[in-house]
């Protein structure tokens, strides 16, 4: 692989299920490569990432690509963790998949913008067969997800505390299953069902057929514009989270959970409204892809946003994942765990008046996509 050493095709690093060999690498990844060694134990090398993110800044990575190179070393360890799983299955008399399957990522791992410390967001499509087989073909998939999760959960991305995985039987179904699940979801304005979509519709294939990915993709495409009263309780859950801005347009967090009177929550109340917003726009005009940095340009293609709108959209989510794999960084260095968390006092006078613009974008964001769901 002639990686790194010309125009970088940054995104092939993790494309195989192995790290690429270091010779092929510049120096700081060559290094953080050496250090992690050959071995493919899932839990060191999931312990090595914070090493990967400071090797990837040495090369001036901005924060945004770090972030799609965290989400596809996860997804290698997802990968990793089921095709363990599934020789394990074959070994002790399973045998091979009964039917075609397709496993995905889901929130920010399926938008390829996850930061450090995320747990796990997964479901899984299989391929439609005869309900006379539904307890030897279930069973198969049950056993499966089971395991991979476990993986995970042993090399350190935790399992999910809503039940958002593969294991589960709400996130693991026929394609036909999940056509009609998202059909009846998007008949009425449940809260519970908005919030759940949320979770489901930001989705990546990380293994198996993805032409079932690509099905449930198309039907979402063609289900979703017309889902009026879904589409507009989607809009009213952007009111559970403001941005960290007060009535006067100062920074300000909301006190849940902070840390200290001068934490910011800058995932809550700063990333999840733009991602948010941009997704009510992108499913309202039949925008597919899911990565927000995509679905901002697609969604000015579409005539729902102004290019300057879009530009600064994007500069704010670039902004923001800078600040928080920073912030993630050092509290790592003193013996924290990443989270969504940063200290307003840390900030210089400029990063606290960008981030007061961003904020201020997000918001107008939030409010044009509320617009276009008829608040």
């Amino acid at each position: 692989m002639q990686l790194l050493h010309r125009a970088s095709p940054w995104r092939e690093l993790f494309a195989d299920d192995t790290p690429p060999q270091p010779a092929a690498l510049l120096a700081p990844l060559r290094e953080a490569l050496d250090e992690l060694g050959p071995s493919t134990d899932l839990p060191a090398a999931h312990a090595w990432q914070p090493r990967l993110v400071e090797a990837l800044e040495r090369l001036d990575l901005p924060a945004w690509r770090i972030s799609q190179l965290i989400s596809d070393h996860n997804e290698m360890l997802y990968r990793r963790a089921i095709l363990l799983s599934l020789n394990e299955m074959q070994g002790q008399g399973w045998g091979k998949p009964p039917v075609e399957f397709c496993v995905l990522t889901l929130g920010s791992a399926g938008r390829h913008e996850s930061l450090l410390g995320p747990d796990q967001d997964n479901a899984m499509i299989v391929a439609d067969y005869p309900d006379s087989r539904h307890t030897e073909i279930d069973g198969f998939f049950q056993a499966l997800g089971e395991r991979f999760t476990a993986r995970l959960d042993e090399a350190g991305i935790p399992l999910c505390n809503g039940h958002v995985m593969a294991r589960w039987p709400m996130w693991r179904k026929r394609l036909s299953e999940w056509c009609e699940q998202l059909t009846l979801w998007t008949q009425d304005r449940r809260v519970k069902r908005v919030q759940q979509s949320n979770i489901l519709l930001d989705f990546h294939p990380a293994f198996g057929d993805a032409d079932l990915a690509s099905a449930l993709a198309e039907h979402v495409r063609l289900v979703m514009p017309g889902a009026g009263l879904f589409l507009d309780e989607m809009a009213n859950l952007l009111d559970e989270l403001p941005v960290a801005l007060d009535r006067f347009g100062r920074l300000a967090g909301d006190g849940d959970g902070a840390p200290h009177e001068n934490a910011l929550n800058l995932k809550r109340q700063g990333l999840l409204p733009l991602v948010n917003a941009v997704r009510l726009l992108s499913l309202r005009h039949g925008v597919s892809v899911p990565d927000t940095r995509l679905r901002l340009p697609a969604l000015v293609l579409k005539g729902a946003l102004t290019a300057q709108q879009a530009r600064a959209g994007t500069a704010a989510l670039d902004r923001l994942q800078e600040l928080l794999l920073q912030a993630q960084l050092a509290s790592l260095k003193a013996g924290g765990a990443p989270d969504g968390w940063v200290d307003a006092t840390r900030l210089e006078e400029d990063q606290r008046l960008l981030l007061r613009h961003d904020m201020q974008v997000i918001r107008r964001l939030v409010k044009t996509a509320q617009i276009a769901s008829g608040r």
